[in-house]
C-alpha cells in the first residue's frame, strides 16, 4: 500500500491569548481520494487547512505532503498543494487568462497554454477568458479561484466551502469537476456545510468540532453504522397526539398528524416493524400507505456533535 499523500500527526494550534483552536489532530489522506471535513462554524476546519497550506503556523505536530515536511521542505510541499479559500481574492482588473497564467508562474511552472485552455474549458470559463474579473458574477469568480488553484497542476487540492453562496447548477458543475479531478489522480479535501455534498461525493468523512476530530469513517460505513431507517405510515385519519399504547416506541407525528414516523435500526435482527403494525391494527389505527427511508448524513452529524457537547 502506498504511503498517504497527506499525513497530519499530533497537530495543535493555540493562539497567544490562550485560545486552543485545534486539539491534537491525527489524520492520513490516501492518494486519489475525496475526503470531506464536516463541522460547524468555528470547529477548526479552516485552521487545519491553513496549517497544512502554511498560512498559519502550528503550535506543535508535523505535516507531511507526499513525505515532504511542511516546515523543513515548505516550498516543495506547498508546490504540491492547490487551495481554494472561502474568500474570493482576485485582481478585479486582470483578465481570467492572465490571472490563471500568472498564478502558474508563481509556482515556477513553465508556460503551458494547452493545459490552461483545457482547465478553463473544464470550468466553463474559456469563452470568458478575455473578460476582466470585475465583469464576472460571483459564481464565475468562484470558478476562477478554482482555476487559479489548479494552474500549477497540484496533486492535492483543498476546497474550503467551495460552493457556499453559489447556485445549485454551479454546485453540480463543481461536483462533476471534482470527480474528474479525482479520475486524473488529484486528491481532493473539501470542507462543507452542505451535508449532501459530503454524502454524495466523499469517499471518507471526518467530523470536527471544538478543535477535535470526532471520527473519520468511510461514508458508506458511517451510514451503515450510525444511520437509522424510518418507516413512515400515511394515516387514514390524522392524529392530534400519539396514543398512550405507543409510549416507549420511537415514533413521532409528522405532516400535521397525517403521518406516523417510526425510527429503527436496519441492522437489528428484530426491527420491531411487525410488532408495531400488529399493535396499530389492534388499536384500529389504519394507514393507507407506507414508505421506508434512511436517515441522512446530516442527522448523523447533528447527533454526533450533540453527543460530544
Amino acid at each position: 500500500m502506498s504511503p498517504p499523500i497527506l499525513s497530519i500527526s499530533a497537530v495543535t494550534k493555540t493562539y497567544k491569548g490562550g485560545f486552543t483552536a485545534l486539539q491534537p489532530i491525527d489524520l492520513a489522506i490516501e492518494r486519489g481520494e475525496i475526503f470531506a471535513l464536516l463541522g460547524p462554524n468555528g470547529a477548526g476546519k479552516t485552521t487545519l487547512i491553513s496549517i497544512v497550506c502554511g498560512t498559519v503556523a502550528m503550535t506543535s505536530g508535523q505535516v507531511l505532503v507526499d513525505g515532504h515536511d511542511t516546515r523543513t521542505s515548505y516550498r516543495t510541499a506547498r508546490s504540491m498543494i492547490g487551495l481554494v479559500p472561502q474568500e474570493i481574492a482576485l485582481d478585479i482588473f486582470a483578465t481570467i487568462w492572465d490571472t490563471v497564467v500568472f498564478s502558474r508562474g508563481l509556482f515556477g511552472k513553465p508556460p503551458n497554454p494547452a493545459y490552461i485552455e483545457s482547465l478553463l474549458r473544464d470550468l466553463s470559463l474559456w469563452d470568458k477568458r478575455d473578460s476582466r474579473v470585475i465583469e464576472l458574477s460571483g459564481g464565475m469568480k468562484r470558478r476562477v479561484m478554482i482555476a487559479k488553484a489548479l494552474s500549477h497542476e497540484p496533486e492535492l487540492l483543498f476546497l474550503d466551502e467551495p460552493t457556499a453562496g453559489v447556485d445549485v447548477a454551479l454546485r453540480r458543475d463543481m461536483w462533476a469537476l471534482v470527480r474528474r479531478l479525482r479520475d486524473t489522480g488529484v486528491t481532493v479535501i473539501l470542507t462543507t456545510h452542505y451535508i449532501d455534498e459530503a454524502e454524495e461525493m466523499a469517499d471518507r468523512v471526518g467530523v470536527i468540532d471544538g478543535g477535535r476530530l470526532l471520527l473519520v469513517e468511510r461514508t458508506a460505513q458511517l451510514m451503515r453504522k450510525l444511520g437509522k431507517r424510518r418507516l413512515t405510515l400515511v394515516l387514514q385519519r390524522p392524529m392530534a397526539t400519539i396514543p398512550p399504547e405507543l409510549d416507549g416506541w420511537p415514533v413521532e407525528l409528522a405532516a400535521d398528524g397525517q403521518q406516523l414516523v417510526y425510527s429503527f435500526d436496519a441492522n437489528a435482527e428484530d426491527t420491531g416493524i411487525p410488532t408495531l403494525l400488529r399493535l396499530l391494527g389492534e388499536k384500529g389505527i389504519d394507514f393507507k400507505d407506507l414508505d421506508t427511508s434512511r436517515t441522512s448524513l446530516e442527522d448523523i452529524f447533528v447527533r454526533l456533535v450533540e453527543r460530544v457537547a
